[in-house]
């Protein structure tokens, strides 16, 4: 039996692997409804791409079954359920949250190009210029019609302290393709999101999934997203005398996958594991001694070069997770897990690797989440859309 109100936050998550878009809907609605026994101030759906052809009905089946219109949503390649990751087979997760003394409001935001560059629209009515102390984001983006990076920069710049986390909806490959939902409606363009105030708090744990190696240089000469030169050396030359310091294996990773991090907070003494926003290195020039990334940058910043491979990205993300089990914070009411779609099964030899990672730091604590496009999450104090990370939303009372 559901009662209306509990002084209590309160959450579950449960998945259906049934094919049937709409009997898969109302089993896993109704067995979320009977696992909260509450009724949810929030719901978050994740439905694998087997169910997109049906989700104007998946969209009204769960606006029915579970009497809110606080639902968001969006196609995922593959669904985390629990501490399971569902790869290549029809899933549908349903996540409900029960969070007293805290503001829901969920929109359905557009990007409309205009004369000045662009605007974004469909911002709930309540939210002024100032948003509430302590607000929190949640953002589902389609990739092809909603410029998330623009969108992240601009809440960097007038909404200074508010966290958002995500992800870009998946298993798609052209426009039109995703889906998101929100309420009762599903969407071919733009982004679910919802925005939280109140008695609840939404952490954010991003693993980029890197490892710094070298040490860090100042940029002294640069174009755009071309860097000339590091501590007054050609860029080239830097990467190669690093390079000859490192161990075989290590120098293996660097030919694999080789990135730049750039440190968020100047004004750190040292920097480590979390300082860095970490970008591809896109390729070098042997003649001029330029290595050319997937960031623009300018001179005075620091920059340190990173590898990633499959024994990096479990050791940075268990170091993650470690550190935010170890802050003295209470244990997360629950969790959104938005991963890439190029980790999972691509990336480690064993299956379920980051949800099964994040069930063993919070035995018991419910989580959902999906193989995304592009993850979403803050570094330094300041939001970023990434690639080849995990983003954990954790869910806990003030």
């Amino acid at each position: 039996m559901i009662s209306p109100e509990s002084h209590s936050p309160r959450a579950s998550a449960v998945v259906s692997q049934v094919e049937d878009t709409a009997q898969a809907a109302r089993e896993a609605a109704r067995r979320a409804l009977d696992e909260l026994r509450v009724s949810p101030h929030l719901a978050v759906v994740f439905a694998s791409f087997q169910h997109q052809p049906k989700f104007d009905e998946l969209a009204t089946i769960l606006s029915e079954e579970l009497a809110t219109d606080c639902i968001i949503g969006c196609t995922g390649e593959s669904i985390v359920a629990g501490s399971r990751e569902i790869e290549g087979a029809p899933a549908l997760s349903v996540w409900l949250a029960h969070l007293p003394g805290t503001e829901v409001l969920p929109m359905h935001l557009k990007y409309r190009t205009n004369p000045d560059g662009g605007t974004f629209e469909g911002w709930h009515s309540s939210l002024g210029r100032r948003w509430p102390a302590g607000s929190s984001m949640l953002l589902l983006g389609e990739p092809f019609s909603f410029p998330a990076d623009v969108l992240l920069a601009r809440m960097n710049e007038d909404r200074p302290g508010v966290g958002v986390s995500g992800g870009m909806a998946s298993g798609g490959w052209g426009v039109g393709q995703n889906r998101v939902i929100v309420g009762g409606k599903a969407y071919d363009n733009g982004a679910a999101a919802v925005v939280l105030h109140g008695d609840t708090k939404v952490r954010t744990v991003v693993s980029q999934g890197c490892r710094p190696v070298g040490r860090p240089l100042v940029v002294t000469k640069v174009e755009q997203n071309v860097l000339l030169e590091l501590g007054g050396k050609p860029a080239l030359a830097q990467l190669q005398e690093i390079f000859g310091t490192l161990s075989p294996h290590e120098q293996g990773l660097f030919r694999n996958g080789l990135h730049v991090g750039r440190v968020i907070n100047e004004y750190q003494g040292e920097f480590s594991r979390g300082d860095f926003l970490v970008r591809n290195v896109e390729g070098a020039d042997p003649k001029s001694g330029a290595i050319a990334v997937g960031e623009y940058l300018r001179v005075g910043q620091t920059v340190q070069f990173h590898v990633r491979d499959a024994g990096t990205a479990d050791e940075d993300l268990r170091a993650m997770l470690t550190a935010a089990q170890a802050d003295g914070a209470a244990a997360p009411t629950a969790a959104l897990l938005f991963t890439c779609n190029g980790r999972g099964s691509r990336l480690f030899e064993a299956p379920d690797h980051d949800a099964g990672a994040v069930a063993e730091t919070w035995p018991g604590v419910p989580v959902a989440g999906f193989f995304a496009q592009g993850e979403i999450g803050p570094v330094g104090g300041k939001n970023f859309l990434h690639g080849f990370t995990a983003s954990l939303a954790l869910f806990q009372s003030r």
